[in-house]
C-alpha cells in the first residue's frame, strides 16, 4: 500500500506560479508531474518526505489563514490508483475491526456471567450446585446440552413441578414454578452457624442477632435467636429470616502426587457453593503429603 502514497499532491496559489517552483528548486526539494490547471495555480506533486518542507516555505492555507505570503499551498486528496489504494487500507483496517469486533462479541456470548432464578428461590442452594456440577458457573465458558439433566435434579426436588434451564444472553435462566399444594419447610429455632470462623457481617430480617461482625463462631452456636424482645422485656418467639457471612480456614495435610491434586482433594472436602469465595490458598509440600491451607468466605441463610 505504501508504493501508492509515496508522493503529495501541492496547489500552489499566486502570481505567476511558476516561480514558486524556482524557490523550491533551490531548496533541494523535487517536483513531479507539474500541470496549470489555472492562471494563478500550478499543481505539482513532492516525495512525501519533502512536503513538509514544502509547506515551511509556503504556508498551507488550511492552517495559516492569517499568514501573508505571496504564494500559498494546499494539500489535495490522491488520485487513481492512490486513491483507490488509500481506501483499500481504510476498509482493510475497517474489515478487520468488524472481524475484531464480532469474534469478541461471539466469545463474549459463550459466556456466563451471572445465574438468574425465576419463578421461586426457596431451592437456590440445590440450583447453584446443579449448574455447577455441568461446569455452568459465573465466569466460566457456557457448556450446553445439559439442560435436561439440571432440570432432572432440580424436578427431584420436594414440590417442584416445573424447571427449565436456558441461556438468556450472557445469563443462565433457571425457572422452577412449585406445585399449588407445595408447603415450603420452614426453619424454626435459632439460626446455628454451620461453619467455623469469624464474623463478616449479619443480616437478620426476622430474629434477635446474637452475633456481631468481628465475633468468632464456632459450628453450632447460634447466630440469630427465633425470637424478639419487646421493650418490657417480653419474648417473641419468631422463625428467623437471616443471612451471615463467615470467614473460615481450612488447613490439612493430604497425600498426593502433585499441589494441584492436592488442592483438588481439599476442595472437595470443603464443600463449597456457588455463593462461597476462596480468598486466598496456599500448597507446600512436607514429609507427610502436601499442607494445604485455604481461607474462605461462607454465605448462611435461613428461610431465605
Amino acid at each position: 500500500m505504501a508504493a501508492f502514497t509515496l508522493y503529495q499532491r501541492i496547489l500552489i496559489e499566486g502570481i505567476m506560479p511558476e516561480r514558486a517552483l524556482l524557490r523550491l528548486k533551490r531548496a533541494g526539494i523535487a517536483v513531479y508531474h507539474v500541470k496549470k490547471p489555472q492562471k494563478n495555480q500550478i499543481l505539482f506533486r513532492v516525495k512525501k518526505k519533502d512536503s513538509e518542507k514544502v509547506f515551511a516555505i509556503y504556508p498551507d492555507v488550511c492552517y495559516n489563514k492569517g499568514a501573508y505570503t505571496p504564494y500559498k499551498a494546499q494539500k489535495l486528496p490522491a488520485v487513481g490508483l492512490a486513491r483507490q489504494a488509500q481506501r483499500l487500507k481504510n476498509r482493510v483496517g475497517l474489515a478487520l475491526g468488524g472481524m475484531l469486533f464480532c469474534a469478541c462479541t461471539l466469545f463474549a456470548d459463550s459466556l456466563v456471567l451471572g445465574v438468574r432464578l425465576v419463578g421461586t428461590e426457596i431451592y437456590t442452594r440445590e440450583a447453584y450446585v446443579a449448574l455447577e456440577e455441568f461446569g455452568i458457573k459465573p465466569f466460566a465458558k457456557y457448556r450446553s446440552g445439559n439442560e435436561d439433566k439440571i432440570s432432572a435434579k432440580l424436578l427431584a426436588l420436594d414440590g417442584v413441578e416445573y424447571c427449565s434451564v436456558k441461556k438468556s444472553g450472557l445469563r443462565v435462566v433457571v425457572e422452577m414454578r412449585l406445585s399449588d399444594f407445595f408447603t415450603p419447610t420452614v426453619q424454626t429455632g435459632d439460626m446455628t452457624a454451620t461453619w467455623s470462623g469469624t464474623v463478616l457481617s449479619i443480616t437478620a430480617l426476622r430474629g434477635t442477632p446474637l452475633k456481631k461482625a468481628g465475633d468468632t463462631v464456632a459450628a453450632g452456636e447460634p447466630l440469630v435467636g427465633g425470637y424478639f424482645l419487646k421493650e418490657d422485656g417480653t419474648r417473641i418467639d419468631v422463625a428467623p429470616v437471616a443471612r451471615a457471612r463467615i470467614a473460615c480456614t481450612y488447613a490439612e495435610t493430604w497425600t498426593a502426587e502433585d499441589e494441584e491434586e492436592a488442592f483438588a482433594q481439599a476442595y472437595l472436602c470443603l464443600g463449597l457453593s456457588e455463593r462461597d469465595e476462596i480468598t486466598q490458598k496456599t500448597v507446600e509440600k512436607s514429609e507427610e503429603g502436601f499442607l494445604v491451607t485455604i481461607k474462605y468466605t461462607v454465605v448462611q441463610t435461613w428461610n431465605m
